[in-house]
């Protein structure tokens, strides 16, 4: 027989999961608060305790009521907070594997496309999302093979708020770890991300490829015209004289994705002679010298400066048309040491390298 001590606790347990199958919108959304304030951050044996071992009890009503509820927007976040608690709980695993069980995941993926739910909403689910990603690899392949890297990469596409793209970032990396069966797929996901209009977006898809290159090893055709284009379009000249309304604080974030891209070029070209001779058609040199003129970004002209040097000590025409193009000079100060020829540079330097006109495919064609 149960104690009166356990008798309690189930009669508090069944008064408590009464007043939620019987609740009000209104009275189901204080419920969630509760529940959130007072069990955030507990343990599986905790929540079971406090739910006299009837904790799975109200997690399937969250989860029932959720899917019921999701696509009209009503209370999503703290619903999700909710199976947080859960998801999150130390020795709580077999509550991960009841959402599971019951469609949860695709729930949480189907919410990250609906345009009518609000960017919270959205970032709730991608918080659950890591929380399953970071369970171990045959959980990242479920949401692999559920679709999630397509739905994750166009939700961080579309999003508004930066915080919801960088959880969505967070999340892709996590599926690209560790998870060798969809590594590539993530890797051409965030190379779709590259040509995005967002600058916020192109900078986290250039950082997380920055990671995932060292990992996947491969360097795949598709990366290298959205990368150069990142460095083509972001020259500041342009910017300030086509603009003369542009700030500095404006523009950082694009300074940002120029000295990111040129460092990613500068792996691939390591990685890969053919990519780096595909680059060299596309006129990457012009473009890398341009960047190492940014007097307003020191970090566009260190990482610029550095891929340019291996070119230079890789390529003997590149070596003969930089030397040229900088004067004999700059050449020097540049190659004593490429890493911070930027603390040295004066503004008649940069425009020299600004200002150059680089072509080596035209320049090879020319015969001697």
């Amino acid at each position: 027989m149960a104690s009166s001590k356990e008798e309690v606790e189930i009669s508090r347990l069944m008064s408590f999961l009464q007043e939620w199958d019987q609740g009000t919108k209104a009275v189901r959304h204080r419920v969630l608060n509760d529940f959130i304030n007072m069990n955030k951050g507990k343990t599986g044996p905790e929540l079971e305790l406090q739910f006299a071992q009837g904790a799975s009890l109200f997690l399937t009503r969250l989860t029932a009521w959720l899917r019921l509820t999701y696509m009209v927007g009503t209370c999503v976040t703290e619903q999700l907070q909710a199976i947080g608690v859960f998801l999150s709980a130390t020795s709580g695993h077999r509550y991960l594997i009841e959402v599971l069980e019951v469609g949860g995941l695709l729930t949480f993926l189907e919410i990250l496309k609906l345009k009518q739910l609000r960017e919270d909403n959205k970032q709730e689910a991608l918080k659950l999302l890591q929380i399953i990603a970071n369970a171990g690899r045959k959980y990242k392949e479920l949401i692999c093979e559920s679709y999630g890297v397509r739905n994750v990469a166009e939700c961080l596409a579309n999003s508004k708020l930066e915080k919801t793209q960088e959880e969505a970032q967070v999340l892709l990396e996590l599926l690209a770890q560790g998870n060798p069966k969809y590594q590539l797929q993530v890797y051409k996901g965030l190379i779709a991300l590259l040509p995005c209009t967002s600058p916020k977006v192109q900078q986290l898809a250039i950082q997380t490829l920055r990671t995932l290159q060292t990992v996947v090893k491969i360097v795949h055709p598709c990366i290298v015209e959205p990368l150069l284009n990142i460095l083509r379009t972001i020259h500041y000249e342009v910017q300030y004289e086509d603009e003369p309304t542009t700030n500095l604080s404006e523009s950082l974030p694009l300074f940002v994705q120029q000295a990111a891209a040129a460092k990613v070029i500068g792996l691939l070209i390591q990685e890969s002679a053919e990519i780096a001779e595909e680059l060299l058609q596309l006129r990457v040199v012009h473009h890398l010298m341009i960047a190492m003129g940014n007097l307003e970004h020191a970090d566009s002209q260190r990482q610029a400066s550095l891929t340019l040097e291996h070119l230079v000590r890789t390529f003997p025409v590149v070596e003969e048309n930089v030397r040229e193009a900088m004067g004999e000079t700059l050449y020097e100060l540049y190659m004593l040491n490429p890493e911070s020829l930027y603390l040295k540079m004066d503004l008649v330097q940069s425009d020299v390298l600004v200002g150059n006109k680089i072509n080596i495919p035209g320049i090879e064609e020319v015969p001697e």
